[in-house]
């Protein structure tokens, strides 16, 4: 008889599941070698949306060998509630969090950097690229794709459940709780850059004779180059702003 234990999830985990096994206990195959991590993602689940587990009821970390007979319990992520003594099994949240989104999400890269969120978005990287950014700059990767957030490279890292930009960055703000980290118009559309301001002769040259004639504050990226100012699109780039501030807000 093969030795197996009993795995439970809680929560959104229950997305990655068949739909027999949602919000009830399973049973999993378990060889000597493999850890709870294993076992896990076995099961479909991405290490990267575990938070919590608990074999027996006691907390322990991805490393823990479980015993044939254990009864397991995966937990999603607590960025919002201290669970304080127990055993996170992912580093703890990004003091200052920074973002790295896959190709997919291009819309809600754009979102995140009008909201002032650090956000990369790298068009040409595949997914090992991603991962090694992720992990080399201490981002939090976004993606649809669960494949790429079972990377061993990968320790923080949010699965978009959402399929539209203004959806997913709704999404991210609530489950991330970024709410008091917004800071709109801070950064370029373009690239992410922190935009500053800039003197209306240094950038003169580069201006269409109404921007010219008509605007005298400006802000520019120091990374690209690329120029803002008060036109007749920032009525409705306030408007989304709002928007979002809006659906973010608790009802």
């Amino acid at each position: 008889m093969t030795a197996s234990v009993e795995l439970r999830v809680y929560a959104e985990l229950n997305d990655f599941v068949y739909p027999e096994a949602r919000y009830a206990a399973q049973l999993r195959p378990i060889r000597p070698h493999q850890t709870v991590k294993d076992i896990v993602e076995a099961a479909g689940i991405p290490h990267t949306e575990v938070d919590l587990m608990l074999v027996n009821g006691e907390s322990v970390d991805f490393g823990h060998h479980p015993q044939p007979g254990d009864r397991l319990a995966a937990y999603p992520m607590f960025e919002t509630l201290d669970i304080g003594p127990l055993t996170r099994v992912r580093p703890r949240p990004l003091r200052d969090p920074r973002f790295i989104v896959d190709v997919n999400l291009g819309g809600l890269a754009r979102l995140m950097r009008l909201m002032g969120l650090d956000t990369r978005c790298d068009w040409a990287a595949d997914d090992a690229a991603l991962a090694a950014t992720a992990a080399a700059e201490h981002r939090i990767l976004l993606t649809r794709d669960h494949g790429l957030l079972k990377r061993r490279a990968v320790t923080h890292g949010v699965l978009v459940r959402s399929d539209r930009p203004f959806e997913q960055i709704v999404e991210v703000i609530r489950r991330l709780d970024l709410a008091d980290r917004l800071a709109p118009f801070t950064r370029c559309l373009r690239c992410g850059g922190v935009v500053t301001e800039v003197a209306k002769q240094d950038i003169i040259d580069r201006l269409e004779p109404l921007t010219r004639h008509y605007y005298d504050t400006f802000r520019q990226c120091p990374d690209c180059g690329r120029i803002y100012w008060s036109g007749s699109h920032q009525r409705r780039l306030d408007d989304l702003v709002a928007r979002i501030r809006t659906a973010i807000t608790p009802a």
